[in-house]
């Protein structure tokens, strides 16, 4: 496995590159804007290809790296269902996976420090977030923060995995880069106490000043939705009421660009075909499944996902391909539901 911890000196920042071989699929959690480069840099030395882009929670100390990444690589975007942001292209729930090529994390909602905060674990190791820190744990006074339900959190989520579980955490301000689930349980001050009430008036009692990028980071990251109508002309996009009087149509072929557990959550459209959005860019080239539908088949190509993002990626793909007939689904399947349409399980 490739595995690297990036350090953002300025606001104290750890992302971390996941990939399970040279040459294969990576992902990036906790990206931070002004290291974008840094992070393509590395890809391309390692030869990876970033696949999705992961943010633990609403940032508030810096400006994520998320939108810039997706713009650049064309990645997936990825946090919890309960955050605020405008659009990301999948959102995760507790007991989900977060896969890429040859890696699975599993997927446990740790809210407290803020209310859409998650952690990601993996064999060995665990990803936390501003969760549970070295020596210390994420500040609960704003973003909806709440000591009791970051005590469950920590107690009966992270400190039940195995104790020599590495702990990775997305923030550091005394230089440690990691740590186990036994030593924080042993030596975590703020872990030495006996009920919630008393965590709570350990945290409550802080009195921390606001983060310094505060105002500017949370406004900034709570918009790094990509708005499909600055890199689409008008007929590539479908409202989904008007998509629903194309189903049945011969010369129409929807494709679902979800993952397979997204799809088995929530559905999908009867009759369409599955084509999860990594694959796409070899599916629209000479001899890709898409490409004969619509060159040779004469069928039109109606790509959807979760909410618009990912299936507007693709139609630029497509069209760049010469598939000009290519459209989708303007605020995917969440839009689908919201007008009736109707969904196979």
């Amino acid at each position: 496995m490739i595995f690297r911890q990036l350090f953002d000196a300025t606001s104290g920042t750890y992302s971390y590159l996941l990939a399970s071989r040279v040459g294969g699929e990576a992902l990036i959690i906790d990206p931070v804007l002004e290291k974008v480069d840094r992070y393509l840099q590395l890809m391309q030395q390692l030869d990876l290809r970033l696949v999705k882009a992961v943010d633990t929670h609403l940032h508030a100390d810096h400006v994520t790296g998320l939108g810039e990444l997706r713009d650049r690589t064309n990645c997936i975007t990825v946090m919890g269902e309960q955050s605020g942001v405008d659009v990301v292209s999948m959102r995760l729930s507790d007991g989900d996976k977060l896969t890429v090529e040859g890696l699975c994390l599993n997927v446990i909602y740790t809210p407290g420090h803020t209310d859409d905060s998650y952690s990601f674990h993996m064999k060995d190791r665990v990803f936390t977030g501003d969760t549970l820190l070295i020596r210390g744990t994420g500040r609960t006074d704003f973003q909806n923060g709440d000591p009791r339900a970051q005590y469950e959190s920590i107690f009966n989520r992270l400190l039940k995995l195995p104790d020599d579980t590495l702990v990775f955490p997305a923030h550091d301000y005394k230089g440690d880069t990691v740590s186990t689930i036994a030593e924080e349980r042993a030596f975590n001050p703020r872990l030495q106490v006996r009920s919630a009430d008393e965590y709570a008036q350990v945290m409550n009692s802080l009195n921390l000043p606001s983060p310094k990028m505060m105002d500017v980071a949370v406004p900034a990251n709570m918009r790094v939705g990509l708005k499909a109508e600055t890199i689409l002309d008008g007929d590539c996009t479908i409202q989904a009421h008007s998509a629903r009087d194309w189903l049945g149509r011969p010369d129409i072929v929807f494709v679902d660009l979800r993952e397979r557990e997204e799809r088995g959550k929530s559905g999908y459209i009867p009759g369409s075909l599955h084509a999860p959005y990594p694959t796409v860019t070899d599916t629209i080239q000479p001899g890709g499944t898409l490409r004969e539908l619509s060159h040779a088949a004469g069928r039109r190509v109606l790509f959807y996902c979760a909410y618009g993002e990912r299936s507007a990626m693709a139609v630029k793909a497509a069209r760049a391909a010469g598939l000009t007939s290519a459209c989708h689904i303007q605020g995917g399947m969440k839009a689908w539901q919201a007008a009736d349409g109707p969904v196979t399980h």
